[in-house]
């Protein structure tokens, strides 16, 4: 049976939350470090990129609506409050906001 930890992680994780969310909050419910270090050590790379670019693709319809400029940012900010790595969050803004000029350009 896997540890309470390690499964309310893969639980918020497909809620959309990244690492460093998860990692607070287990932090604020007094969890041991070296438990949630093997907690959180459990996502792969991969499943992270994949949430963080099906949660942006979701919400980039609502931040869409605002000035066209500001779109880049508000989306890093908002995948950013989720918990996500800096990193992570480069690749998905960089390749939605480049399908989203692409969009528009082609209308």
């Amino acid at each position: 049976m896997r540890s309470l930890p390690i499964q309310w992680v893969e639980s918020r994780s497909a809620r959309g939350y990244g690492a460093a969310r998860l990692r607070a909050e287990l932090r604020a419910r007094g969890v041991d470090s070296a438990v949630i270090d093997a907690a959180v050590g459990a996502l792969t790379p991969d499943a992270t990129l994949a949430r963080a670019l099906a949660l942006a693709r979701r919400r980039l319809p609502v931040i869409a609506r605002g000035r066209s400029e500001r779109v880049a940012k508000r989306l890093r900010d908002y995948l950013l409050r989720r918990g996500y790595a800096p990193g992570v969050v480069v690749r998905v803004v960089r390749q939605l906001t480049r399908i989203a000029v692409t969009a528009e350009v082609v209308r």
